[in-house]
């Protein structure tokens, strides 16, 4: 209670009447001679104020622990159904292209890592394509080991190549079993197929045997666009022309309920990933919980023990004899 801290006006008027009384007694001594007064200035003089100031101190605490200092502490309890949502993200050589920046593969990590923060209740996994796929975690609610497995992808982790079929079919095969209501898998890729186990096509039709929406996302700019080439002379830009395979992304993301995007920059990227996590909203309550711990109880024993103590001193050490 903010209000007693007026009560901190008592002080000065402590401390003024405490003067004034000192003065008075100064003013009204007799003394005969001032030889009396030649061993004056001994340790009980010195320290003839301290009960005062151990007074002035008492009150100060208690009028601290009269306000009643306390600690917030604000909580945030999440709690619905969430959906299980597997991040596909192709990391072929081709996404080393700079026509995004720094390039395609570090804004398609940026924006994974972004929607993974929008997503409180979500168990979310990430699965990674290029001549070949691999789950790099499993559907999990754990943001950090999520975001940590995005922050580690690179060009280099898997056989080169765009394998769009075996990249779908193992997040199929992540979410198969899952007992969500609604199960999703975001195809990031800039490239057509040329290889790998199971075909698109294939793919397309177990992801909706087993119910799951499919979001496809093309990544890159129109014509042609900046790639490192890594020649004897070191790496140098070159030019190569940008291949997407819009009708079969359209193809894979209509049949299974879900939407084609097209994203030429890092801006377009980041307003795809926001549109699906508006398209996908999950059931969330949150409940906040505040709770406050009172301060004032280390006050109040402070000012116990200076007043214990102005006591003792009073009647020991300090005592006045008539």
């Amino acid at each position: 209670m903010p209000q007693f801290f007026l009560l901190a006006l008592l002080l000065p008027v402590m401390i003024g009447s405490y003067i004034r009384s000192g003065n008075r007694s100064m003013a009204s001594m007799k003394v005969s001679s001032i030889k009396s007064f030649a061993g004056l200035s001994s340790w009980k003089t010195i320290f003839r104020h301290v009960p005062f100031v151990l007074r002035l101190l008492t009150v100060s605490c208690l009028i601290i622990a009269l306000a009643r200092p306390q600690t917030k502490n604000e909580e945030q309890q999440a709690e619905g159904a969430g959906v299980d949502i597997i991040l596909c993200i192709d990391v072929s050589g081709s996404m080393t292209a700079q026509d995004f920046t720094p390039n395609r593969m570090e804004a398609a990590k940026k924006v994974a890592a972004d929607f993974i923060d929008s997503r409180l209740t979500d168990r979310i996994g990430v699965v990674i394509f290029s001549g070949e796929s691999f789950t790099l975690c499993p559907l999990t609610t754990d943001k950090p080991v999520l975001k940590s497995a995005i922050e580690n992808i690179r060009n280099g982790l898997l056989e080169d190549g765009t394998s769009i079929g075996d990249g779908l079919s193992t997040s199929v095969d992540r979410l198969r079993s899952s007992k969500s209501k609604s199960k999703v898998v975001i195809l990031l890729t800039d490239g057509e197929n040329n290889g790998g186990l199971i075909g698109p096509a294939n793919a397309k039709e177990i992801a909706k045997a087993f119910g799951i929406r499919v979001y496809t996302i093309g990544v890159g700019t129109d014509g042609y666009a900046p790639f490192p080439v890594r020649t004897p002379m070191g790496v140098v830009i070159q030019q190569q022309k940008v291949t997407i395979d819009e009708k079969l992304l359209t193809e894979i993301a209509l049949e299974t309920g879900g939407k084609y995007f097209r994203a030429k920059d890092n801006a377009g990227l980041e307003n795809i990933y926001k549109e699906i996590d508006n398209l996908e909203k999950s059931k969330v309550t949150i409940t906040n919980y505040t709770r406050y711990t009172e301060k004032y109880f280390p006050f109040v024993m402070l000012a116990i023990a200076f007043l214990l103590l102005e006591v003792i001193l009073r009647f020991s050490v300090l005592k006045k004899f008539p």
